[in-house]
């Protein structure tokens, strides 16, 4: 296995990324109603974000397996799409796409509209599973293998950091 290269996504490139979306959003004549920040990695873009369009947010965590913050919060966001309301979910990094699969899937598990759903991100790898409607940067995960600490994750010792890149290989194979 190659060794893993860490690099930093700054909290610089982090705040003009959110100015990005933002600005591609107003662009695309496109404006949520609802801000859903994905959790973990998800939820300081969503709050940035959030701030910057002066918009509502609420936040999900799907991959906890806790029913209030992920199944039982679908099936509410789910309504409120058929409702009208527009749904921007937040992610740091659409890598392999697993997390914005299983959110989609459950979305339209429960009968979301699909037309009133969309995501944003900072990092976008062209190769994943899933399309996103918006992002920052793309990257191409047969090109860089880097793993990239996010401002959040750069909280983490080293030893953590390298420990959660050895747990999700998909990111860097």
């Amino acid at each position: 296995m190659t060794d893993i290269v860490f690099t930093p996504f700054t909290h610089d490139a982090m705040v003009e990324g959110i100015h990005a979306l933002a600005a591609a959003m107003e662009g695309d004549d496109w404006r949520p109603s609802l801000l859903v920040g994905v959790g973990r990695g998800g939820l300081a873009p969503a709050v940035y974000l959030s701030h910057r369009m002066d918009l509502p947010l609420v936040s999900i965590d799907h991959s906890a397996r806790i029913a209030q913050f992920g199944e039982e919060l679908v099936t509410v966001l789910a309504a409120r799409t058929r409702a009208g309301d527009r749904l921007l979910f937040v992610e740091d990094i659409n890598d392999s796409g697993r997390t914005i699969g299983e959110i989609r899937g459950a979305l339209a598990a429960q009968g979301a509209e699909a037309a009133n759903i969309r995501f944003a991100v900072l990092l976008d790898n062209i190769r994943s599973e899933q399309r996103v409607d918006y992002h920052f940067r793309e990257i191409d995960r047969h090109v860089m293998k880097d793993w990239f600490i996010f401002p959040w994750e750069a909280m983490a010792s080293p030893e953590k950091q390298a420990e959660d890149a050895m747990e999700v290989p998909e990111r860097i194979a």
